[in-house]
């Protein structure tokens, strides 16, 4: 049996255990991972350490080094969120609909856990810890395959939360970590019809694109974001600087950072000299349409069709100069990932326009896309943003790891 099979086989005579543990037992596990992770911070950071110093030697930008990095804080962080996943509802057992036939027969729609994910990141070591505390909320087992940029970090981050699911009386095999990360494990993976229920690709558009094009197992494609915020004619200045900054540099190196801003042609000349001298505090590179060179001279680079159409992960921002909110939506449109928009406007009609017309998972009036986080919308750590339509779609909580079963009574009936 191959490494992912046996993963798989694991994974599947225990599954039973979570799925069919009480929320008591559930919330057990995730108060013990929250109190191991602090506790073992500083081995955890030392630890994380080798893995910063390995990507600096192989070249790695500012910015995706943030993405891997751990601190005290955000280790705190992890531990807050597996906190507050004991304080959300669990879905499991949730009845959502039920009839009364006119033969008597009662039918109830009940959630269930999907059984066993697998799950496909980058390196970000904190997806090892929200991915596998949802999947334990949620009753499901999971098989984590983190980037190999992480792997030591994922590492000592499995380790931690196997040893408190064992504390718990669990077998820790209901979470588990890919170790070879080789793209054959990932191959394999993806082709694990009979082990993994579903598979999430988390990172970016090369990742995605390669487990949507291989997989033979189910997929629910999250993760790539190309996002944009358009600057209409009636607007607050200082709310669209603010938070056109704040979309671009927060973290500019996560999935719902901004990649282009679209500038009404009625406010540019107002408006971009602003927004440039706010980014220039950041070291943005500006890459700009000609009117928007025009407006703010040669620092701008020329905008390229593959600027508008790429996820820079970096303080890289693409400028666009439109005629109107018709413009820029048909540019979204064309250009998204579709997973986060946003419109800076006065206008109710603009704002109701720019939602309506605008094919993204999550579409925002005068608010930052860096909002896009299933934290931040409550639903607590978040397993992705999910860009497609079925069966989820934007941050998916536990609701979204759930499916569901029929439940169905009778009292002796026969079909005629």
């Amino acid at each position: 049996m191959d490494y992912i099979s046996q993963l798989g086989e694991n994974a599947k005579k225990v599954k039973a255990y979570i799925t069919n543990a009480s929320t008591e037992d559930k919330n057990h596990i995730l108060s013990t991972i929250a109190v191991k992770l602090c506790s073992n911070t500083e081995r955890i950071i030392e630890i994380n350490k080798e893995d910063l110093a390995n990507a600096k030697e192989n070249g790695i930008s500012d910015a995706m080094a943030d993405r891997l990095r751990l601190t005290k804080e955000r280790i705190e962080d992890m531990a807050a969120a597996c906190r507050e996943l004991i304080s959300l509802k669990d879905p499991v057992g949730e009845i959502t609909s039920g009839s009364i036939r006119p033969n008597g027969m009662r039918i109830t729609k009940t959630r269930v856990p999907m059984g066993v994910i697998g799950i496909i990141y980058e390196s970000r070591p904190n997806v090892t810890v929200d991915a596998a505390t949802l999947c334990i909320k949620s009753g499901n087992a999971v098989i984590l395959r983190g980037g190999k940029e992480a792997i030591n970090s994922n590492k000592i981050l499995m380790d931690i939360m196997r040893e408190a699911i064992s504390e718990c009386g669990f077998p820790p095999d209901i979470v588990q970590l890919v170790c070879d990360t080789s793209r054959e494990t990932s191959l394999a993976m993806m082709k694990a019809n009979g082990y993994i229920d579903v598979l999430i690709p988390r990172g970016g558009k090369g990742l995605i694109n390669a487990v949507v094009n291989n997989a033979t197992v189910p997929v629910i494609e999250t993760g790539s974001g190309n996002c944009h915020i358009y600057i209409d004619n009636t607007l607050d200045l200082d709310m669209a600087v603010n938070i056109t900054d704040n979309g671009k540099t927060q973290r500019p190196s996560v999935c719902n950072a901004l990649e282009t801003c679209l500038v009404h042609k009625g406010i540019a000349e107002v408006f971009l000299p602003l927004l440039k001298e706010r980014l220039d505090t950041h070291n943005v590179e500006l890459r700009g349409c000609p009117v928007t060179i025009s407006i703010l001279g040669s620092s701008v680079k020329p905008a390229t069709e593959e600027d508008y159409a790429t996820e820079f992960n970096d303080y890289i921002l693409a400028i666009k100069v439109v005629e109107n909110i018709d413009e820029a939506i048909a540019h979204i449109n064309k250009y998204s990932t579709g997973h986060s928009e946003c419109i800076i406007t006065k206008d109710l009609a603009s704002a109701e326009k720019f939602q309506k017309e605008t094919d993204s998972a999550c579409v925002y009036v005068n608010c930052s896309t860096r909002f896009t986080d299933g934290n931040e919308f409550g639903f607590g750590a978040e397993i992705g943003i999910s860009t497609q339509r079925l069966h989820a779609r934007g941050p998916m909580g536990l609701n979204e790891l759930t499916t569901f079963k029929y439940l169905i009574n009778g009292s002796g009936q026969t079909r005629n």
